[in-house]
């Protein structure tokens, strides 16, 4: 049995599906009970289990009742990796806001917020990234937790956003190439917005 719609769902078995959806897509694995119980903010099981049983007679989840780790999610459809825009590998070009695609990936890790972005230009080619190539990224969150070396994309205010290796050298960042061709980028680290760091490249054949 699989569900069509979410209009057979009470709000109630519609928020704990919902949060169910979240907590495995960030853990990847499924909750307990009693964080169930954190997550919906109650101090009872009883309720969650009438959820759980309802979410599972309406065929959204299967449960084994009494064992909260056996719980999955039936039904979900993975519509693809918003392509954004695309990352300059030379100079620096303003992305798209507009989403007009998506990338199909469902073979890929499934963390949360992840987005693609098209490679235009050579810059990036001794790190095996090359132009036509689709880099997918995870959302940086904090840039002064990363590692020196590590290809993000970042944006600078005005100019646009650019695929390059990141350094932090006390109030600056450079963003240095994998070509000698081109020359590093060095700013003040408040001026440029590391949107996200590579995951992987997606090449078409």
């Amino acid at each position: 049995m699989h569900p069509t719609s979410d209009t057979s769902l009470t709000t109630a078995q519609k928020e704990l599906y919902e949060w169910l959806s979240d907590f495995i897509a960030a853990h990847h694995h499924s909750p307990s009970i009693r964080q169930m119980m954190h997550g919906m903010g109650l101090k009872s099981p009883a309720p969650i289990q009438s959820r759980l049983k309802h979410l599972q007679e309406k065929g959204w989840i299967k449960w084994q009742e009494g064992q909260a780790r056996t719980l999955q999610l039936i039904g979900e459809t993975f519509t693809g990796i918003p392509v954004l825009g695309a990352v300059a590998a030379g100079g620096l070009v303003e992305t798209f806001n507009d989403v007009q695609e998506t990338l199909d990936v469902n073979s890929v890790l499934q963390k949360r917020g992840i987005f693609a972005l098209t490679v235009n230009g050579d810059s990036m080619v001794d790190s095996f990234i090359t132009d036509g190539d689709v880099v997918l990224m995870e959302p940086v969150v904090e840039a002064s937790r990363l590692k020196n070396g590590t290809v993000v994309s970042a944006m600078v205010p005005g100019s646009g956003t650019t695929l390059k290796h990141f350094y932090r050298e006390g109030s600056l960042v450079r963003l240095e190439a994998a070509n000698p061709a081109y020359e590093p980028i060095e700013i003040e680290a408040e001026q440029v917005q590391i949107q996200g760091k590579l995951l992987a490249v997606w090449r078409y054949a």
